[in-house]
């Protein structure tokens, strides 16, 4: 790989089609064929762009907007990465910023690699910043160990919706000062070991029902209800000191006289609010440019590219039109404006390749996880006094959850007709809940029979309910009449001892819910 220039050297060898190349960040995906390797190679190579942004497959989440495409599993993922980066880094005549989502780790893109807490089971773990500091370091630590400058991460959104599709589970909480307070405490985490940060989404996708990936969400507050709210930790993290600001595709009519343009590609809001009177000077980056919220209305290749530039974007993540992008932005954008671009950019990549390499390997999360579940689970219904009294009784345990992916749902009905024969003269139960998937989709996956039982069991026995997975989840479930809801917040093996403890009565419950489930 290339030395990394200085900015002022950059400024002054680099051609301007070379600049204009340095803007973009195409997507990257380990489970790319050798055909489409190879043309990456080539593209890399050709039009000298900026960087790479991970991704699992092209029928993962950011890409396959309607599930159609069936997502493969690589047992070798870490190793396919890692030399899928080191390949790529050979394309390049100038270094490659390499960037991926990682806002739980690595496991957020590739599987087999380490998994730390959501930022609602973060947000839960009351007065405890230590903790996701520990967090942002030790997965920066693991894009250190496979060649990764760049951690998407934190997301700072307020997540003031609990019908929000999108962001849920991956927000600190629904205050603006847990917010800010845990995201401050990832971002230094994660800069002890040199790797790059960037907050999003600007300006702030926590009040929202729709899914950006899908459709243009609108937040209709004034302005001062947003400088209040949804501004507030942008503001009070750039005062701080931050690499990046990641833009989301929302339209927000109070900071904009151009409705009709989405945030990510509207000036008013970038260079206006963004650059002007919140004085950030670092670099900007869009949210994928592939996702329906703004792809599906310019049909014209290098049309958006141009015009996320035009807005105020220094990197135009996911842009899948390279070359008609480039060929616009020459045409459009002035050298002054590029260069601009170029040095923000070639600041943060100095800063980068100063600080970070391959190096180390990969983290046991397993310790740091234990910590988190101790201090974030949550005594939500009832008391310690009444598990303890219901520990006396000789109740029964059912457990509802997916062990697997392939079970068919007249599998998963026949499961619930088993179980409501076994507690047939049983008047306790311990119940101990997985939701099947992280996301409210689908009501997070749970079949219409499956809430029915649980919620007949409920008010017909005394329940003792163990909730482990997204708590947003549990407002299909009547858990006011459980003798005691605990959230557990995640399943990992950590927090299902930790609530084992719990239920035995050697360990108290210590989180609080950071968020509304009303």
């Amino acid at each position: 790989m290339n030395k990394i220039i200085s900015t002022s050297e950059a400024l002054d060898n680099l051609s301007t089609p070379e600049k204009v190349g340095q803007l973009f960040m195409p997507a990257a995906f380990i489970n790319d064929t050798e055909e489409e390797i190879v043309r990456l190679e080539k593209l890399i190579s050709k039009y000298h762009v900026g960087g790479l942004c991970f991704f699992h497959s092209r029928a993962s989440a950011a890409t396959n907007f309607e599930g159609k495409k069936k997502v493969v599993q690589n047992e070798n993922s870490f190793e396919v990465l890692k030399n899928l980066i080191i390949r790529y880094q050979k394309a390049a005549t100038y270094p490659l910023l390499i960037a991926i989502d990682a806002e739980w780790g690595l496991a957020m893109r590739i599987e087999n690699t380490p998994q730390y807490p959501y930022a609602i089971t973060l947000g839960a773990n009351v007065n405890n910043v230590d903790l996701t500091f520990e967090v942002g370091k030790q997965i920066a630590k693991d894009c250190k160990a496979v060649g990764i400058h760049w951690n998407l991460s934190p997301v700072v959104d307020i997540n003031t919706n609990p019908d929000n599709p999108v962001i849920g589970y991956r927000s600190f909480g629904d205050t603006k000062e847990n917010v800010v307070s845990l995201a401050k405490a990832y971002i230094k985490g994660t800069q002890s070991e040199g790797v790059l940060t960037s907050i999003k989404h600007f300006p702030g996708h926590g009040d929202t029902a729709t899914d950006s990936h899908l459709g243009l969400p609108v937040i209709d507050k004034t302005k001062v209800e947003l400088v209040q709210n949804e501004l507030y930790p942008f503001q009070k993290l750039i005062n701080e000191g931050v690499d990046s600001v990641m833009v989301g595709h929302l339209s927000v009519p109070a900071l904009t006289t151009d409705t009709n343009q989405p945030s990510s590609i509207n000036k008013d809001i970038i260079t206006g609010v963004l650059r002007n009177e919140m004085g950030f000077e670092g670099v900007v980056i869009s949210d994928a440019l592939n996702m329906h919220a703004v792809s599906k209305n310019y049909p014209v290749p290098g049309e958006l590219e141009w015009l996320a530039f035009d807005a105020g974007n220094d990197v135009l993540c996911f842009a899948e039109h390279i070359e008609k992008g480039i060929q616009m932005i020459l045409e459009n954008a002035s050298e002054t404006q590029i260069n601009k671009s170029i040095e923000r950019i070639w600041k943060l990549k100095v800063k980068a390749f100063q600080n970070t390499g391959l190096k180390g390997s990969l983290t046991d999360p397993s310790v740091l996880n234990r910590k988190i579940a101790k201090q974030s689970l949550t005594l939500q219904v009832g008391t310690s006094y009444a598990i303890e009294q219901f520990r006396k009784t000789n109740h029964c345990t059912i457990t509802i959850k997916r062990y697997s992916t392939n079970q068919t749902e007249e599998e998963i009905l026949a499961a619930i007709k088993e179980m409501k024969h076994e507690i047939t003269n049983e008047t306790e139960v311990l119940l101990l809940l997985t939701p099947p998937q992280i996301k409210p989709t689908n009501n997070f996956g749970f079949l219409q029979e499956e809430i029915d039982f649980v919620n007949h069991l409920i008010q017909t026995k005394k329940v003792v309910l163990y909730h482990f997975g997204n708590p947003y989840a549990l407002k299909f479930f009547n858990t006011v009449k459980t003798v005691a809801t605990v959230i557990a917040y995640q399943n990992f093996k950590e927090f299902q001892d930790v609530a084992t403890e719990h239920f035995l009565g050697t360990l108290k419950a210590k989180g609080k819910l950071p968020v509304s489930l009303s």
